[in-house]
């Protein structure tokens, strides 16, 4: 293992890493030393979309990592076979998976249409299972694995307004924990990682305030991204089976408040912090 490249050598699949925090995922992955997969569905750039698995890919090559772009709908079991095959016919394994697709909806029961409720379990649930499902066989071949659902900790708290999204994301926990007891003799990890307020992405940006709070309640990606590294550079039998959430883990990890205090989005702690890590006030779990 390099010092300054802590992930060399090391294989990282990332869905959903068009843009967003995806993106930064794939970007902080290949900076330490990752080859990195970038997954989705944009194939080109658009104004309310920008990005695409090309041009993050292309980021990752212009700044001197390896990187392979692979089109790939979560809910098809038949793209996630491919996007697995692709990964080990390019780079021999797969050491990191990464579920950040995701599908969001922050409404009642009655304003969840059905089919809307079936696409957030689809690309939730289903997708998660289906990636770990065929990651796992190369992770346990190798020796070691990491796999990080972008999930919350599960709870017996009503979640009013989140219903039928935290069913979904809450079952994204339950397949990580299931994993790590499961796979913990193979050296293979699985964590739920969340964050503790909204984090700029497109996401955020376009369900605006009314849903996401204002921007100085958000977080940017980086204390995602600095959990993320804590998690995929511990050893797999230290690091798995948990529930975590970013600013709580990285305290533990010896992180600084002073350090947490400049996540905030610009650059100090806003008057009313949009918490969604389910604490006292919380708006969500």
């Amino acid at each position: 293992m390099s010092h300054t490249q802590p992930l060399a050598g090391r294989t990282a699949i990332v869905t959903g890493s068009s843009r967003g925090i995806g993106r930064e995922f794939v970007l902080r992955l290949a900076r330490e030393g990752a080859n990195v997969v970038v997954t989705g569905k944009s194939e080109t750039s658009s104004e309310r979309l920008p990005g695409s698995i090309y041009s993050v890919a292309d980021e990752v090559v212009a700044a001197g990592g390896n990187a392979l772009a692979v089109r790939v709908d979560v809910r098809s079991e038949d793209d996630v076979k491919r996007m697995v095959e692709a990964t080990v016919e390019r780079f021999g394994g797969v050491d990191i998976l990464i579920n950040n697709a995701g599908a969001l909806w922050w409404e009642t029961v009655l304003q969840t249409p059905p089919k809307r409720y079936d696409l957030m379990w689809e690309i939730n649930v289903r997708a998660s299972f289906l990636c770990a499902y065929y990651a796992l066989p190369h992770m346990i071949a190798g020796g070691w694995g990491h796999i990080i659902n972008c999930s919350p900790p599960i709870t017996t708290e009503a979640t009013p307004g989140y219903v039928a999204y935290m069913t979904t994301k809450m079952g994204m926990t339950r397949i990580a924990i299931g994993i790590a007891a499961e796979y913990k003799a193979q050296n293979v990890a699985a964590n739920a990682l969340w964050p503790a307020t909204p984090i700029e992405s497109q996401a955020t940006i376009n369900w605006g305030a009314d849903k996401m709070g204002a921007r100085d309640t958000w977080r940017t990606p980086d204390i995602l991204c600095d959990a993320m590294m804590e998690i995929v550079t511990s050893d797999p039998q230290t690091c798995t089976g948990r529930q975590l959430i970013d600013e709580t883990f990285l305290r533990e990890r010896g992180w600084s408040e002073e350090r947490i205090e400049a996540y905030w989005y610009t650059g100090k702690r806003p008057a009313h912090p949009m918490w969604i890590d389910g604490r006292p006030g919380s708006v969500m779990v």
